[in-house]
């Protein structure tokens, strides 16, 4: 199983973590992850606040340089996946923007590739019956609130990874590795992504009501599959302590990290050390699992 992999601007940065997991748990289970030569940023929340052609020609230029490999594309940040899958679908469906786009990039791109979240990956490629067989641990009901903020599920018709109100691939996943997956409202509101840096106002408050919700609801840690979305549930709860007098201390990690626990991978190589809350009380029940 091989696809072009593209990782994004916070693989080297602030989501590190996240870029260490995915390989690991890609390493594990034999799928080949080839990053594409060159690539460059997908423009994110400031390409399209800012310029509509340069919201879908940074993305073009990825998906072109993609389309070259023959391969379809894997990403695990969800706003890079979003943003694909919106260039894809804007190419495929205006001819003036195809021109405009091809224009700008000095070469056609006719928005072909096929763009997979690595979630989707593992759930429908691999499939739920071989990847449970390739566990050696279990998470031993650990009580997981699977959270999937905005940009992996809307909108509806572009994106099209799962339901928008109600998705359930993370859910799959936590159940094959014997958590126990909290049925809770909030796995869809917003952490305020977009706000991280210029509103961190709005981020507390917003944070804090998912957090909220998710202790409410019995979770004893959050599973993520947005580098935006874990540093705003993760570190924030320091600010979120300061505003509102609030003290979750809830581990907040991603999926692969908790994938890669069950397939006995160290915690450091996946980045575990990295996480602000800390994630000791998982890595010490899935041991004694």
């Amino acid at each position: 199983m091989k696809y072009a992999y593209y990782p994004g601007c916070s693989a080297e940065s602030t989501a590190r973590d996240q870029y260490m997991s995915v390989n690991e748990v890609a390493k594990a289970l034999n799928i080949e992850l080839i990053e594409i030569k060159g690539w460059t940023c997908c423009g994110s929340t400031p390409a399209h606040q800012t310029n509509k052609n340069m919201s879908i020609a940074l993305p073009a230029a990825n998906l072109l340089m993609a389309k070259k490999t023959g391969l379809d594309m894997v990403v695990f940040c969800a706003a890079c996946y979003n943003r694909m899958k919106v260039a894809n679908h804007e190419i495929q469906n205006n001819p003036a923007i195809r021109k405009e786009i091809a224009d700008t990039l000095g070469e056609d791109y006719d928005g072909s590739v096929k763009v997979l979240h690595f979630v989707e990956v593992l759930v429908k490629e691999i499939g739920i019956k071989k990847l449970k067989s390739a566990f050696t641990h279990t998470l031993d009901g650990l009580k997981v609130a699977s959270y999937y903020g905005c940009l992996l599920v809307r909108p509806k018709g572009v994106t099209q990874f799962d339901d928008p109100e109600n998705p359930t691939l993370m859910d799959k996943l936590i159940t094959i590795m014997g958590g126990e997956m909290i049925d809770w409202p909030h796995k869809v509101e917003c952490c305020g992504g977009g706000f991280a840096l210029t509103r961190t106002d709005i981020v507390v408050d917003l944070s804090n009501s998912i957090l909220g919700m998710a202790e409410a609801s019995g979770a004893q840690c959050m599973a993520v599959a947005c580098p935006m979305c874990q540093i705003n549930l993760d570190m924030r709860q320091s600010d979120i302590h300061k505003a509102k007098g609030k003290d979750y201390n809830l581990p907040v990690v991603y999926i692969t990290q908790l994938l890669g626990l069950c397939l006995g991978i160290e915690p450091k190589k996946l980045g575990m050390d990295k996480c602000v809350v800390s994630p000791k009380p998982i890595i010490e029940l899935v041991k004694m699992a």
